[in-house]
């Protein structure tokens, strides 16, 4: 009766294990000989029952296996141990291989006696190649992080100890990877935010809000300082623990430095616009002033001369206020070439009229050499002649008294060529292209205690350079003089020839119009008023924007000078006032201390009808006075 219900057991484990198609399950003799097979060997290993039952299980170990002995010491370990468990390649019957898990367990009588080996072997081949995918992943993703030069990329434990390091970490802060793992990320902090508690804080708020991006100065291994963006991201496992943080830190320190230098850029733009203005507000009386004395009759011969100096050296303040901006101008790309059809001879002529009252003052001979024939280019006569002019300036500023300056114009290869040569002190070979620099100055001048800013050169070169020229400089050292050659393109033969400056609009300078002066400085306003007098026009002043329009009202002036910046109100809401009041044909004309293209560009969207760049120009306010009359008003 017992053994029956046994048969019938032991008949359905052999059925359970027959049917098993995922596992190969057999069993081994003491001298590991196949003794049974079942439906998941036969599917594993590719053998019918008949094919393999009797054969060794080394059959499917790979060759090295088997010559290193390893299926046997599986065997006896199992023997021994009484079960052995092991990954490892095998073989299936069309020779491709697999990876198997592979569990061998001791069989014993119920003596305890050793009869054979079970043996249960699972085909992991997916896993193996999904880790071996992830492995290679991994790897390449470590191999990418540690290629990564430009960004330091490392991970933090939990309390921020240093746990990898990659070659962009080691290049930005100097470290070795032996030098800073293990060690805590607050090295990396300047003292102050360590006494300030930063390193901790920005662990915890990348742990409370899942990430944290900040900047800031970190110190490098050699004590140097560098401002860093940084971003720290928590990494926690799949439990949702903290594991530690993932921590990228890129050097913004040449970034920072090119904001600051844009920063102090503007800023330095903006402080020589007010500089201009403020100096130049003082230069417009002296300027008046110096005008009206001009036109005294019968002024005495030593004022004569103090009203020369008083010009000669209100010419020199003007232009340096001109070349600062014009400096500024072109560091920041905002100059503009206003490009007309010119004969260059015109340029020179005028250069030259300009210089030759210093050249005079200093004894200097001034010889010139200018072609018959026109010389036809596109230019911006008034930058032009700004370069020729500086040129013949620190020509004259470097020659001793009792020198000379020599001035050549000729045309070689498609080119006009300019060489101002003097006999003054000379440049050394290593300084004929350092002074070309901004502020760059070879020595003090001749004599004349009049050394300059040292922005002529620089600033003569950049213009020709916008014109597609070049300036280059010779000498053959201190003492023997300097020679200074100016290229720029020439037009093509059949270039239309330059236009004629056409006249002024409205009637001739010689009628009287009635001009309203409004500027709160007072000496301004006042010898601006005695000068168009003196011109022959009627004129009244008033100090400020309160009173301009009942002024206005009352004087009904054909023509308005308007100051834009004054305590009690600015030009522009004067003008407003202006239009509203006085519907009737209106001239006004902004005269302010501003003179940058943005200055004029403003004053004439706000109907400004001319802009007036104080000190004011004779030839430039006859120029204005001649186009009132008769003009329109803009519609406001």
């Amino acid at each position: 009766m017992s053994s029956q219900p046994l048969s019938r057991s032991d008949d359905r484990f052999r059925l359970l294990v027959d049917s098993v198609q995922d596992y190969a399950i057999f069993m081994l003799d003491l001298d590991g000989r196949i003794q049974t097979w079942n439906a998941g060997a036969r599917c594993l290993k590719g053998y019918e029952a008949d094919e393999i039952i009797g054969r060794s299980f080394e059959l499917f170990y790979p060759a090295e296996a088997v010559e290193r002995g390893w299926p046997r010491e599986e065997l006896r370990r199992a023997a021994a141990q009484g079960r052995f468990e092991d990954e490892g390649w095998r073989v299936r019957k069309d020779g491709s291989t697999f990876w198997a898990s592979v569990v061998i367990t001791a069989l014993r009588d119920a003596r305890g006696r050793l009869v054979g080996f079970g043996k249960v072997t699972r085909d992991l081949s997916e896993r193996k190649r999904q880790e071996e995918a992830l492995r290679r992943s991994e790897a390449q993703f470590r191999l990418l992080v540690e290629a990564v030069k430009d960004y330091a990329i490392f991970m933090l434990d939990p309390e921020g100890r240093v746990l990898t390091w990659n070659a962009g970490a080691r290049a930005i802060k100097g470290y070795t990877a032996g030098e800073v793992v293990g060690q805590h990320f607050s090295m990396f902090f300047t003292a102050q935010d360590v006494a300030a508690g930063v390193p901790q804080s920005e662990l915890d708020g990348a742990r409370r809000t899942g990430g944290l991006e900040a900047e800031g100065w970190r110190v490098r291994k050699d004590g140097s300082q560098f401002w860093a963006n940084v971003v720290i991201t928590p990494v926690r496992d799949d439990t949702g623990v903290l594991r530690g943080f993932a921590k990228v830190t890129r050097d913004l320190t040449e970034q920072r430095r090119m904001q600051e230098l844009e920063h102090s850029s503007r800023r330095m733009h903006e402080f020589l616009a007010m500089l201009a203005h403020e100096l130049r507000n003082p230069l417009a009386p002296i300027r008046n002033a110096s005008e009206i004395m001009q036109r005294m009759p019968a002024l005495p011969a030593p004022l004569v001369r103090v009203r020369q100096i008083i010009d000669r050296q209100l010419g020199h303040l003007t232009r340096l206020i001109d070349d600062l901006l014009d400096v500024a101008r072109i560091v920041n790309g905002k100059i503009v070439l206003r490009t007309e059809p010119i004969d260059y001879r015109d340029v020179v002529d005028a250069s030259l009229d300009a210089v030759r009252p210093v050249v005079a003052l200093r004894n200097q001979r001034l010889e010139v050499e200018l072609p018959d024939s026109p010389l036809r280019m596109s230019a911006d006569a008034t930058r032009i002649s700004q370069s020729l002019q500086n040129l013949l300036n620190n020509a004259s500023r470097y020659t001793p008294a009792g020198g000379g300056i020599r001035v050549t114009v000729s045309v070689e290869d498609g080119a006009c060529v300019t060489t101002v040569e003097d006999t003054g002190q000379g440049i050394a070979a290593e300084a004929l292209e350092r002074i070309f620099g901004l502020f760059e100055q070879e020595g003090p001048p001749h004599g004349h205690g009049d050394g300059g800013l040292g922005i002529g050169l620089s600033l003569a070169r950049k213009l020709v350079e916008l014109h597609g020229g070049a300036l280059s400089a010779f000498s053959q050292g201190p003492g023997h003089g300097s020679r200074f050659t100016m290229r720029l393109p020439l037009e093509a033969s059949d270039a239309r020839p330059p236009q004629s400056q056409a006249p002024p609009e409205g009637d001739a300078p010689g009628v009287s119009r009635r001009v309203l002066v409004v500027d709160d400085n007072r000496d301004s306003a006042d010898t601006m008023v005695s000068l168009l007098q003196l011109l022959g026009h009627e004129a009244q002043a008033v100090y400020g924007a309160r009173d301009a329009v009942e002024a206005a009202q009352d004087f009904q002036p054909q023509l308005v000078l308007l100051d834009l910046n004054m305590p009690d109100g600015d030009g522009y809401s004067v003008l407003r006032q202006l239009r509203e009041a006085m519907p009737g044909p209106l001239f006004v004309a902004a005269m302010t201390g501003y003179g940058q293209e943005t200055d004029r560009r403003r004053t004439a969207r706000a109907g400004f009808q001319a802009h007036l760049t104080k000190p004011v120009g004779i030839e430039e306010l006859q120029r204005v006075l001649a186009n009132a009359a008769g003009r329109q008003a803009p519609s406001p």
